[in-house]
């Protein structure tokens, strides 16, 4: 059983080897060797822990097993034989990602078995579905733990992400702590990368969400199939077991084709949709710039919706947390209560409050064509006769660089105030990315500025509204940084907006 910090004190090498598949040697009386932690970071590594030896792409783990050793480690699991001159206990497994999720999840002592997870997968809606979802269950009256792109929390507690979904140790860790706060629920977006990187095996999920798959991380993918495939995996078993319920949006033709397989194999489905025929829908859709109200259906049962939420992309993020509430024993009205309040998640199509005239600045998170093409159609939704969408955008440097044309054509096609800029150029030329963007833009054949320092093309976004436009400043959302050449520097698009504004005010 675990003990008062969550670890479970039984798990021993004998245990963790059996867990992994591996060939334990080296080790003793591996019954009696109890193992405290497992890592596969060596500066984690201490008294009672087993280190993962990963070979990767740029680093190989193994030339830190000595150090790790020499800090007190049990031993190592590795893909690698036990080198005669080892002194300790070695792990020979086939696969050493997999086996640092089911090290983990033994030592830890399996801690998603203990809670209503739900894992939260798709290109674009991951975190405001997970925010939506959280809402509804602590709505419900459960406590929640929630991982995702823009922070971790248990219950009120919140900690910074490093990553989307962290290392498979880390996510058990996570869980165990939530368990021992008292918590019921977890929810966590699972990325692609971390699906294929075996983050998300060991897991026990209760539901799983498909919100949508769009052009997207090609640069690690490769291929849309490729891409699908890692997003497949949290539903079809390959992460140890299927969830027992999965959710899917079938207005994605992803969808429609993963809904249609895991039903073929007799798995149980939810589907939402706003245009398809589905088990949970949105009609009667009004938008405003301040909110929305629609009626939420689902099979014999109607809920009438009002939310603080802008835009058509934020009813199929309801729709997904409304179907996962189902999923999870909560009737419409809990979700219907909990929407009313939630403001979603921190920079997606989030306004920036001011008094420098009688016009809308939204931030949001778009870096991806489709998620721009959607943002920029929730601003075209809520514009008042006469008004204008002033879009400023960018493209990652050392990134996907086959989204930039699609995405200087989803500007240009649905903006009439456009302003090229950078995002986070990284070590690339930022001529070089805008040329690559403009490719799409010159598609379109409509009039665009170029502004490479992004602080002043925000002000002259600002400085160009007038009553009944929109402001988006698209691509970095909640983010506060932004990274040129190696240099990551403080810049939150939040700040340099109400800057802008600001300065427009004490203009006049």
């Amino acid at each position: 059983m675990p003990d008062a910090n969550g670890r479970n004190r039984n798990a021993t090498l004998e245990d963790v080897a059996r867990a992994t598949g591996g060939k334990l040697s080296g080790a003793g009386d591996a019954t009696a060797s109890v193992v405290l932690d497992v890592t596969h970071d060596s500066r984690e590594a201490r008294g009672g822990s087993l280190f993962v030896a990963i070979q990767g792409a740029k680093f190989d783990a193994h030339s830190f097993v000595g150090q790790v050793m020499a800090e007190g480690a049990l031993g190592v699991i590795s893909e690698r034989a036990r080198p005669a001159d080892f002194a300790g206990a070695w792990i020979e497994v086939a696969d050493a990602r997999a086996a640092l999720a089911r090290a983990a999840a033994e030592v830890q002592g399996h801690p998603s078995r203990e809670l209503k997870l739900v894992g939260i997968t798709g290109t674009n809606g991951k975190t405001t579905t997970a925010h939506l979802l959280a809402a509804v269950c602590e709505a419900a009256g459960e406590r929640v733990a929630v991982l995702g792109t823009v922070g971790y929390r248990i219950g009120s507690e919140q900690f910074r992400a490093e990553h989307t979904t962290p290392e498979a140790s880390a996510v058990q860790r996570f869980l165990r702590r939530a368990v021992g706060a008292g918590c019921t629920v977890a929810v966590m977006e699972s990325s692609s990368q971390a699906l294929d990187l075996r983050r998300c095996d060991a897991l026990d999920y209760d539901v799983a969400v498909f919100t949508n798959l769009t052009q997207d991380h090609l640069d690690y993918h490769r291929t849309m199939e490729d891409y699908f495939a890692a997003k497949r995996r949290l539903f079809d078993g390959r992460l140890g077991a299927p969830p027992r319920i999965s959710v899917v949006n079938v207005d994605d033709p992803y969808g429609v084709r993963l809904a249609e397989e895991l039903k073929a194999h007799g798995a149980r489905v939810i589907t939402f949709a706003l245009g398809a025929e589905a088990d949970v829908r949105a009609r009667a859709v009004e938008y405003t710039l301040e909110g929305m109200r629609f009626t939420l259906s689902a099979p014999g049962i109607e809920s009438q919706v009002r939310s603080p939420l802008v835009g058509r992309p934020h009813i199929y993020n309801m729709l997904a947390a409304a179907a996962c509430g189902l999923a999870l024993g909560y009737d419409l009205e809990v979700s219907a209560r909990a929407f009313a309040t939630c403001a979603g998640a921190p920079g997606r199509f989030e306004r920036v409050g001011h008094d420098a005239g009688d016009f809308a600045v939204v931030v949001d998170y778009a870096h991806t064509d489709d998620a721009l093409r959607n943002v920029l159609a929730t601003a075209r939704d809520v514009l008042t006769e006469g008004g204008r969408v002033i879009t400023v955008f960018g493209c990652g440097g050392d990134r996907d660089r086959t989204k930039r044309a699609p995405m200087g054509e989803a500007a240009a096609t649905f903006s009439d105030i456009i302003i090229l800029t950078s995002d986070n150029p990284r070590t690339e030329d930022p001529e070089a990315i805008f040329a690559d963007t403009e490719v799409g833009l010159n598609a379109v054949g409509k009039p665009y500025s170029k502004i490479a320092d992004r602080r002043e093309a925000i002000f002259r976004a600002v400085a160009e509204a007038r009553a009944g436009d929109v402001v988006v400043i698209a691509g970095k959302g909640h983010e506060d940084y932004q990274i040129i050449g190696t240099q990551v520097l403080h810049f939150d698009d939040k700040e340099v907006a109400r800057e802008a504004l600001a300065a427009r005010q004490s203009s006049r």
